[in-house]
């Protein structure tokens, strides 16, 4: 396998390790869930937590446990004994329809599931992923798990242009140009939906929730890189922000 094949899996099996760090994949729900990447120079191919393993635990991943699938769902490389993951369709079909999306992540947090059955959906209650749930997010209307072709291309048709869509009563799948934008954005999702729950229970249905003109106030900002105190600094480019992605990746390194 070349060694950008190697890269990917390295990165994918941390993104699945960062979800469990987070907790969005512990206790009882260990090992519901699964982050994929695209393939850079094979687009029609992704790697993706798999099953069958004797331990299996997002927690535990390692590169070597990751599996390679095609936009159909095929597994076509990966250990002996690994099968894909159950709901390998909800990657396959996204990869196969939406050629932007470079990574998806799927997983059961507790407080989006409860959200998607109290309310349907979730409303902005903070900075962080506000822009997220700006708008309704789509929901797949079943509880079941996407097994099929047509279940995937369900789930794939419905997240349309939107970053993250809900699974009612069995948790959301969020996408992005990369693992980190999709693990982030899931991160952000299950906060946003904790506050939800939050204000649900303290004002009932009605409960107020972040207005859209002050999150549109977020967007479209003169570049941090063109303030006067900044200008010097960072000299004309925007500011890095990799430095968290890999501390997340730093916090969820297997201890040996």
């Amino acid at each position: 396998m070349n060694s950008d094949n190697e890269d990917v899996k390295r990165e994918v099996a941390a993104a699945n390790r960062v979800l469990a760090n987070l907790g969005l994949a512990t206790g009882f729900a260990a090992a519901f869930g699964h982050a994929s990447m695209r393939i850079p120079t094979e687009p029609n191919h992704f790697f993706v937590k798999g099953r069958e393993y004797e331990y299996d635990a997002l927690a535990v991943m390692e590169a070597d446990d990751m599996v390679m699938c095609d936009t159909e769902g095929f597994k076509i490389g990966g250990r002996t004994g690994l099968t894909q993951c159950s709901e390998v369709k909800i990657h396959a079909c996204i990869y196969k329809t939406h050629p932007n999306v470079q990574a998806v992540v799927h997983v059961h947090p507790r407080y989006t599931i409860l959200m998607s059955i109290l309310t349907g959906g979730l409303r902005p209650m903070c900075q962080e992923g506000a822009q997220l749930v700006q708008q309704p997010l789509p929901i797949y209307p079943h509880v079941k798990t996407i097994q099929s072709d047509a279940e995937g291309m369900e789930v794939a048709n419905l997240l349309g242009e939107s970053q993250a869509m809900l699974l009612y009563g069995h948790g959301a799948v969020t996408t992005g140009k990369n693992l980190s934008e999709a693990v982030m954005g899931m991160a952000f999702l299950e906060e946003q939906a904790r506050m939800n729950y939050l204000a649900y229970c303290a004002e009932g249905k009605d409960y107020k929730s972040l207005p859209g003109n002050l999150i549109d106030e977020m967007s479209n900002r003169t570049p941090l890189y063109e303030q006067p105190h900044f200008k010097d600094v960072l000299k004309g480019r925007a500011p890095q922000r990799d430095g968290t992605w890999n501390y997340q990746k730093l916090a969820a390194t297997r201890k040996p």
